[in-house]
């Protein structure tokens, strides 16, 4: 009797090749390791932050394409601004497109930018509630949860998480719960899940701390649970697995305040109050690196200035990239006529006022211990492990890149993605 194809993902933010030598020996991993394909490093994206990454894996394209370049909007003016929450802000197809296509079943937990996709049958987007008065289950019918997905997987799950959102472990818990929970209840053909606890534990302390370590531990604790679940379902020998990462980190030791360092040499115009009366160069940070964009005419006395910052050394601008530059060598573009380059221990902050350089206080990924956004050969890289029936036992790849992931995961599940500009990792499957 011929089985359906069936494919989850997990991607667990931050994960390294190096983590690999510790998850390898504990019990969840060393059970499947036997089995596993690999790809040492995957070669992530220009920025490396989590939202155009995932965007990345489940298109297959790279953000010149799929249009997310941060993983909040831009607003020239303003510091704070919303996350891309939603399907219809990503300009590319996706793989549950294909899939849902394919007449397959879709599932997705906390997978970023996924709000409201008509595609994903399952759903329950990474999304927090936006107001005090917007409770927990609200939180996620907004963002697209059907009532089935409500009462059958969040509302059972939610002690996990209320009160705690954005908040690791917690939500990691209340991640792989409903991934167990959605295979036991509707065993969709494509589960993907995004847990986060290593990429906030190496924000919080650094890149390899024991707080890292115990992450390790917990996750191959929650990948257990998750094994458990597609066995109690019935689909565990039917289904390929992969374990995949969206980035690296590296350690930073300041933060420095571009748009603050910005007004200092007149490009910003501030009222009495500190807000923003006029701007020819707005940076918008992407922690080790940042966007600048430019109002019309200001574009060559703007790139006189960045120089200059460079070359004085002390602000940790490694490199100014120009927006050409960037489309042809990283495949980025946007409306930004710059990118800066972090000099690898100085992270950007988006801040306008005094002073310039900043200690470091965690308040976001931007300005913990580690971050990310840097140019993708930096530093350690993510990885990737994948077993299954359409996988080759005992494959490995020294290298791969992030677009090779959603071509791959369609073929595993016999499909083929169009128009991408990854390929298919062939030596990773049967």
């Amino acid at each position: 009797m011929k089985t359906e194809r069936r494919v989850v993902v997990v991607s667990v933010d931050a994960m390294v090749f190096e983590d690999t030598e510790l998850l390898r020996t504990l019990p969840a991993v060393a059970e499947i390791w036997d089995r596993c394909a690999r790809v040492e490093r995957v070669r992530s994206i220009y920025p490396s932050v989590t939202y155009p990454c995932h965007t990345t894996m489940s298109t297959g394209v790279y953000p010149q394409r799929h249009g997310l370049v941060s993983n909040d909007h831009v607003i020239p003016g303003k510091s704070k601004t919303p996350w891309f929450f939603f399907r219809d802000q990503v300009r590319a197809k996706t793989l549950p497109d294909y899939v849902k296509q394919a007449g397959m079943t879709t599932g997705s937990v906390f997978w970023p930018v996924t709000g409201r996709d008509a595609s994903i049958d399952y759903l329950i987007d990474e999304y927090w509630p936006q107001h005090a008065a917007q409770g927990d289950l609200d939180c996620f019918r907004e963002s697209g949860s059907s009532e089935a997905v409500i009462e059958r997987i969040v509302r059972p799950n939610i002690r996990l998480l209320s009160g705690r959102h954005r908040q690791h472990p917690y939500c990691d818990a209340f991640i792989y719960a409903c991934a167990g929970d959605m295979l036991r209840e509707f065993k969709p053909n494509l589960l993907m899940l995004h847990p986060a606890n290593l990429d906030a534990y190496r924000h919080q302390t650094g890149l390899f701390t024991p707080l890292v370590t115990h992450g390790i531990h917990e996750t191959d604790g929650w990948l257990r649970m998750l094994f458990k679940a597609a066995q109690d379902a019935g689909v565990f020998e039917d289904t390929d697995f992969f374990i995949v990462s969206d980035h690296g980190q590296l350690n930073v030791h300041r933060a420095v305040a571009l748009n603050a360092l910005l007004a200092g040499r007149g490009l910003i115009t501030l009222d009495a109050d500190g807000n923003v009366r006029d701007w020819q160069a707005w940076a918008h940070s992407n922690g080790l690196s940042a966007l600048v964009f430019v109002r019309d005419g200001a574009e060559q006395a703007v790139h006189a200035v960045l120089k200059a910052l460079v070359e004085e050394g002390a602000w940790g601008i490694e490199s100014v990239i120009t927006r050409e530059e960037a489309a042809r060598t990283y495949h980025l573009d946007g409306g930004f006529a710059f990118v800066l380059e972090s000099d690898g221990i100085t992270t950007f902050s988006g801040g306008l006022d005094a002073p310039v350089m900043r200690t470091l206080n965690n308040s976001d990924y931007r300005l913990g211990r580690a971050t990310h956004g840097h140019l993708p050969d930096k530093g350690p890289q993510p990885t990737l492990l994948a077993f299954g029936p359409h996988i080759r036992a005992g494959a490995v790849l020294p290298q791969a890149h992030l677009v090779d992931e959603a071509p791959t995961f369609a073929a595993a599940l016999g499909l083929q993605m169009q128009d991408v500009q990854g390929r298919v990792l062939h030596e990773l499957l049967r």
